[in-house]
C-alpha cells in the first residue's frame, strides 16, 4: 500500500461503504432528473465476495447520491473501484446523441453566485421556487468512456459547468474490476481554472437515454478523503 493509500485507510470517508449498507437508502438517495421517465436500476448484491451496487440501464437513466457538505481543501482524493458489462457503441462524449455511459461518478459543487450572470441566477431561483432545492454549482463527471482517450478532459455537450474525465476507456478492461483514485481538487483546478468551492455531493449514475443501449455495472465501495499535511 502506497503513502496515499495508508492515509485512506486511516482516514474516515463521509460515504457510508456500499459493503455495509443495509438498504439503498442508508445514506444514499435515488437521483432523478425531470422529462427522463425510465430509470436506471439499482441493487444491493454480492460480486467476488463483496456486497456492491449493481445497476442497470436500458435507454433510461437516474443515479443514487449521497448528499454531503466539505469544505476545500489542497488535496481531496475519492478512490472507488467499479466493472462494466460493455461500453456503448454509440457513446461519444463530444455528442448529445452519444452522452451516455455504463458507469460514472458525479461529483456535485457548491453554486457561486458571485461568479454567475443574472439570467443564470434567476433560472436558478426559479426553480428553488417550484422545486424547493438548490441547484448544485460546477460537476466533475468520472466516466468509462467508449472512445474518449483516458485522461482526457472535456465538458459535457449540454454545458461548460460539467467536465468529463475520461478515466478508463474502451472495452479493454470491460468484466475487470478496475480500481480509480483522483484528487477531485486538482481535478477541478485543471478543469475550471479557478479554486474550487465546497463539496455539495457525490453520486454514481448509469445511463443510456440518448444512445438506447443496454448495460451493466458493479460498483464498489467509494471513499473520499482529505489528504493531511505532511
Amino acid at each position: 500500500m502506497g503513502l496515499s493509500g495508508l492515509l485512506l485507510a486511516q482516514t474516515p470517508s463521509p460515504l457510508t461503504p456500499f459493503s455495509e449498507m443495509q438498504s439503498l437508502n442508508d445514506g444514499w438517495e435515488p437521483l432523478e432528473f425531470p422529462k427522463i421517465d425510465q430509470l436506471s436500476r439499482y441493487e444491493l448484491t454480492t460480486e467476488d465476495g463483496q456486497q456492491v451496487v449493481r445497476a442497470t440501464t436500458d435507454g433510461g437513466a437516474s443515479g443514487l447520491i449521497a448528499r454531503v457538505r466539505l469544505e476545500p481543501t489542497d488535496s481531496l482524493i475519492l478512490q472507488w473501484r467499479w466493472k462494466v458489462s460493455n461500453v456503448f457503441e454509440k457513446g461519444d462524449a463530444r455528442e448529445k446523441s452519444g452522452d451516455d455511459y455504463p458507469a460514472r461518478i458525479y461529483v456535485a459543487f457548491e453554486f457561486q453566485p458571485g461568479k454567475a450572470g443574472f439570467f443564470e441566477r434567476a433560472k436558478r431561483k426559479t426553480v428553488e421556487v417550484l422545486f424547493g432545492e438548490s441547484l448544485p454549482g460546477n460537476a466533475l463527471n468520472y466516466i468509462w468512456a467508449n472512445t474518449l482517450p483516458k485522461g482526457e478532459f472535456v465538458p459535457t455537450p449540454y454545458t461548460e459547468k460539467t467536465m468529463m474525465i475520461a478515466v478508463n476507456s474502451g472495452s479493454e478492461q470491460v468484466g475487470q474490476w478496475v480500481t480509480v483514485e483522483r484528487d477531485i481538487m486538482a481535478d477541478y483546478r485543471e478543469a475550471f481554472g479557478e479554486e474550487p468551492p465546497p463539496v455539495v455531493g457525490i453520486a454514481i449514475m448509469s445511463d443510456s437515454d440518448n444512445t438506447g443501449e443496454k448495460a451493466t455495472a458493479w460498483y464498489g465501495d467509494i471513499l473520499l478523503t482529505p489528504v493531511p499535511e505532511p
